[in-house]
């Protein structure tokens, strides 16, 4: 029987890979999820539920904070998940494309510095899985493999660039520690349900239509040439799982990102057409939309970050040949956005107006 460690509860994705894990591993014996203090009245009904459907697993909810020593747990605390932990996932990160610099390094770089430097107190560590992003490649363009990492390259926002020095972190300890990195693409809700807890990254483009569903003309926003690459959470989940306990992951970075992506062109005039049941007419050059973005009562109405519109030029494209070798041998694949905008359109439907969705717009 194993013991489960997370960083980054009660995350989307951490809730979703906490219970992919229940659901199909039958060794998972304890399961620690390390919280803020300020998150534990939210965690305690989601644990209780998760112990309602899975009573042979005990639930751990400690109380800590990545960026101190020893992630701030008791000494009790510390003493338990030492013994008992075989697996680690580092999910916990600040990902708003708008973060200011010093709390995106607090938190993504020297709280993974943290984690990395506690791992060291674990003898019974299989497996350390690090949540990165495919977007560490920055301003880097044109194919981009899972086998690359240093680069001179700038960054669209700090959220990249403290992602990519964690990693650095993370990848420089493979040689001493049982490591997989995971590098995401732009994660949206489940494939079938549509469930998502934050209506963030591509949803932001239906923010953008709903708020202008009366307007008797909506344009596309620039050319939209550049690649979309979203994955449903059903897809992460499934593959970390999978990767885990894949002999064949160790050691490896690995995209999980979409293998047939679509343009930002695409997907705006399927969501439209989805939402609103309207085509886009005419172009908005990024210039003008982003100058009007600027203006904070414009990015409050339109329910929009603009730092997201630099990635509608954006001509990086995401190699995951890698991936898809390990996640062939368990048919684990990613459905393609046409199939999935359908549920994906209908729940946003169904809680557009829930303002616990929406990420805080400033």
């Amino acid at each position: 029987m194993n013991g489960y460690f997370f960083t980054g509860f009660p995350g989307f994705i951490c809730q979703e890979l906490v219970r992919e894990l229940l659901e199909t591993k039958k060794d998972v014996y304890n399961v620690f999820l390390l919280v803020l203090p300020t998150q534990k009245s939210v965690s305690v009904p989601i644990i209780q539920s998760y112990q309602l459907q899975f009573p042979q697993t005990r639930f751990h909810l400690i109380e800590g904070d990545i960026t101190q020593s020893n992630l701030n747990m008791s000494s009790e605390d510390q003493k338990l998940v030492q013994k008992e932990t075989n697996y680690v996932y580092h999910l916990a990160a600040i990902y708003d494309l708008a973060v200011k610099k010093e709390i995106a390094y607090q938190v993504n770089v020297n709280g993974t510095k943290q984690v990395v430097e506690w791992l060291k107190n674990l003898p019974n560590l299989e497996r350390f899985i690090h949540f990165s992003t495919a977007y560490i490649a920055g301003k880097r363009e044109g194919k981009l493999l899972e086998t690359e990492l240093i680069h001179e390259a700038s960054f669209k926002n700090h959220y990249e660039e403290t992602k990519y020095l964690a990693e650095i972190i993370v990848d420089r300890k493979k040689e001493h520690l049982p490591i997989t990195i995971i590098r995401p693409g732009i994660v949206k809700g489940h494939s079938q349900t549509g469930e998502t807890t934050k209506f963030d990254g591509p949803y932001l483009m239906l923010n953008f239509l709903h708020s202008l569903r009366f307007s008797p003309l909506i344009p596309h926003l620039g050319k939209g040439e550049a690649e979309f690459n979203v994955v449903p959470i059903d897809y992460i989940v499934k593959s970390t799982c999978y990767l885990t306990h894949a002999e064949n992951a160790l050691g490896k970075t690995l995209h999980l990102t979409n293998p047939e992506p679509i343009t930002i062109r695409e997907a705006y005039t399927v969501l439209m057409e989805k939402l609103l049941k309207k085509a886009p007419t005419g172009s908005i050059p990024l210039p003008l939309a982003k100058t009007f973005l600027r203006v904070p009562s414009a990015r409050k109405w339109l329910k929009v970050e603009r730092e997201a519109l630099d990635y509608f030029t954006w001509k990086g494209s995401f190699d995951c040949s890698e991936a898809r070798q390990i996640l062939d041998e368990a048919e684990i694949n990613c459905p393609s956005f046409h199939i999935t905008a359908d549920i994906m359109v209908k729940y946003y439907n169904e809680h557009k107006y829930d303002q616990m969705k929406h990420i805080h717009i400033s």
